[in-house]
């Protein structure tokens, strides 16, 4: 008999985070998944297992961020989140301190959603913290790190943003011709990211992956 894995989602209140523990719900390979959030997310499963916590709280809780794998979804908007220390914050320095914490305790596989164009030399403040954080996460030293470069992540939100639907329009007009090497830049619908991350985590090959537009659609 397969023993079944445990799962930690961070994030799982966002887009692409819904469709990842949809995913895993729904995988037989998991007997737990937890998820970790600000809020009571009012789901009932027998696999869930819900954790009530943010950067500020989230060490009162290490004991509990036990699992194999790590899943994390987490990301805000500069429109959201003005202050670009904290901005820097969510987007950079939770992600490494999860990563940090739950390898203490165990965990062998991270797999984390970045951006198209993370670089941590970049001059563009977001496209740099993208890539300090994969810098940073890669340092900790998991069994295997999988990361996620998605550009332009599609899907229905809780809230709305005009400015993306704007981009989504754009997108809709310019994906065909984004081919060859410019494929990656295309948009991508945030389920197919989900689907992509259960995908990966069933791997068993050390190191570390990124993938892009062409390799989550592969992965389908």
């Amino acid at each position: 008999m397969t023993v079944q894995k445990s799962a930690i989602i961070f994030g799982a209140t966002g887009l692409v985070g819904r469709h990842v523990l949809r995913e895993l719900l729904n995988n037989p390979r998991y007997g737990k998944v937890t998820t970790v959030a600000r809020r009571d997310m009012n789901i009932k499963h027998a696999k869930i297992n819900q954790l009530i916590a943010d950067f500020q709280t989230i060490e009162e809780i290490k004991d509990q961020l036990v699992a194999d794998d790590v899943f994390c979804c987490l990301g805000t908007t500069r429109k959201k989140t003005p202050d670009l220390q904290e901005y820097y914050r969510i987007d950079h320095d939770y992600p490494v301190a999860l990563a940090r914490l739950t390898k203490a305790n165990g965990a062998k596989a991270l797999l984390v959603v970045s951006a198209v164009g993370a670089d941590a030399d970049s001059a563009n403040f977001y496209l740099r913290m993208k890539g300090q954080m994969e810098r940073d996460i890669v340092a900790v030293g998991l069994d295997r790190t999988h990361i996620f470069r998605p550009s332009l992540i599609t899907g229905k939100r809780s809230e709305k943003r005009r400015s993306e639907s704007l981009a989504k329009g754009l997108f809709t007009v310019i994906d065909p011709f984004l081919i060859g090497g410019l494929s990656k830049y295309r948009s991508v619908p945030a389920a197919w990211v989900a689907k992509a991350m259960n995908r990966a985590a069933e791997q068993e090959h050390g190191g570390v992956r990124v993938y892009y537009w062409k390799h989550i659609k592969n992965q389908l």
